[in-house]
């Protein structure tokens, strides 16, 4: 395992023109980890995974990747690094007009120089990983809802992402289905070794794979509590943090 964290977060301010959303942010993921932004609605959690995968620039701080200081490298560096992430968005982001399949290929063709015949392996492998071999030819509106992100998390690992960034990934779903998706996250994770970065307000989901998180605070506009999410049920002090992690809904 290398020992230069995959993430490192130092001193990051995220703001919309003069409406500062959080600042002095610090943290680290490590290289395998599954790791938790957490906090109430409002706090900044999604656009701290913007600035992360590199589609917000921070108004100040910085973030680096592999020791690798995203802002401060060339265009080119910067694509580079930007190119090894897979992002699976809230509500999986499929194109409508193309099956599953081809939401795969569009990414392949674009990226890769893969012939014809290796685009279409790495589909099915993709697919398989995520228990969709039989759907490849299925248009998003043709599956259900855990289907659809399970296959945006196919199309996610398209490129072999060293790491992935998961928007509230269950967002919408059953429990059942949740409780499909975080299983399938673990594996992910145990048999690719890729990191992992989830935005999350479910509990269930949070406890269940969560390595390491913070805890984003709209008031003070910092983290206020970092640490394993069943540490923080068990240990943490702060009523904010207590309230988040014990409530009912």
């Amino acid at each position: 395992m290398p020992s230069t964290p995959h993430l490192a977060i130092h001193k990051l301010t995220m703001a919309y023109g003069e409406s500062v959303i959080q600042k002095n942010l610090n943290f680290t993921v490590k290289h395998g980890e599954i790791f938790i932004i957490m906090g109430g609605s409002g706090c900044g959690k999604s656009t701290l995974l913007r600035h992360l995968i590199g589609l917000m620039q921070p108004t100040g701080g910085e973030i680096f990747v592999n020791g690798v200081d995203l802002w401060n490298s060339s265009l080119q560096e910067r694509n580079t690094i930007i190119s090894r992430a897979g992002v699976l968005f809230q509500g999986g982001a499929l194109w409508s007009s193309m099956t599953l399949a081809e939401n795969i290929e569009l990414l392949l063709t674009e990226y890769t120089n893969l012939n014809q015949k290796q685009i279409q392996d790495v589909i099915s492998y993709k697919l398989s990983l995520v228990g969709l071999s039989r759907y490849k030819d299925y248009y998003p509106s043709e599956i259900s809802g855990g289907m659809r992100k399970r296959a945006g998390l196919a199309r996610a690992m398209a490129l072999d992402p060293e790491i992935l960034f998961f928007d509230e990934p269950s967002a919408g779903l059953d429990p059942v289905s949740s409780r499909l998706l975080d299983d399938l996250i673990l594996e992910l994770r145990d048999s690719l070794g890729a990191t992992i970065v989830i935005v999350s307000h479910e509990l269930p989901s949070i406890f269940a794979v969560g390595d390491n998180s913070i805890f984003l605070d709209p008031t003070e506009k910092t983290i206020i509590a970092t640490g394993a999410p069943k540490h923080l049920l068990e240990s943490s002090v702060d009523l904010r943090v207590i309230k988040f992690l014990t409530r009912t809904t």
